[in-house]
């Protein structure tokens, strides 16, 4: 899940981003609704998180020209304006959710999940492929029942796969997924994690395969369809 973050306050943003990557988001951030607006325009989010108080104007107005244009990504509000007439007016605006400062990190990671579990938004509860199951509200793998310990890296990438089984995802679009616009990627880090995630869901039992796709990117199928 990737997520775009507009914060000003640096210290603030640093915090958030921090521990949204622990929660297992890929997270970019912006500071101004200047590089809000370059940062939508060339990336696709799950989600973005808006602070409504920017130094360059309100975040309302970035809010306004998404949803003017047709553009659905779910946005919660940040704001320390906590009066019933500011949510009002942040919700009727076109925000999905409104969060006041100041908030915990638990609290917003669930609001995130909630959003993303609505229809047609990225987030299913349960997913499954053969007897694999990711479950997004507690972000844990099962094989049979049984849960499957995983890093945070590789339970993204199983996530990203398995909520599009049956169709390859472009190796792009698991970078990106993974890692947010600042981190330092190594050339295989994608192959890498994929190679790791092999091995444990082998080790486990799974029914599952992870396919390369030369030249496009890899899929997920139970392995009997992988070996028709």
């Amino acid at each position: 899940m990737r997520l775009l973050l507009i914060e000003d306050e640096a210290e603030l943003s640093s915090l958030v981003s921090g521990n949204l990557s622990r929660a297992g988001f890929a997270v970019d951030s912006a500071a101004s609704l200047d590089e809000a607006r370059a940062a939508v325009k060339t990336m696709r989010y799950d989600a973005i998180l808006l602070d409504l108080r920017l130094p360059d104007g309100d975040g309302l107005e970035l809010l306004s020209s998404l949803r003017s244009r047709g553009d659905a990504t779910p946005v919660i509000a940040l704001t320390a304006r906590d009066a019933v007439a500011d949510r009002v007016h942040g919700l009727n605006s076109g925000a999905d959710d409104y969060l006041v400062k100041p908030f915990a990190i638990e609290e917003l990671v669930a609001r995130i999940n909630a959003l993303l579990r609505r229809p047609n938004h990225a987030l299913n509860l349960r997913l499954r492929v053969g007897n694999l199951e990711f479950d997004t509200v507690h972000r844990e793998a099962l094989v049979a029942g049984q849960a499957l310990p995983l890093p945070r890296r590789e339970v993204g990438l199983l996530e990203l796969l398995v909520r599009r089984a049956g169709r390859v995802v472009t190796r792009d679009a698991l970078q990106d997924a993974l890692y947010g616009a600042g981190d330092e990627i190594e050339s295989n880090a994608v192959d890498a994690n994929l190679s790791r995630l092999r091995k444990r869901l082998s080790e486990s039992g799974a029914d599952v395969r992870i396919r390369a796709v030369r030249g496009v990117g890899y899929l997920i199928q139970e392995h009997a369809d992988a070996e028709a």
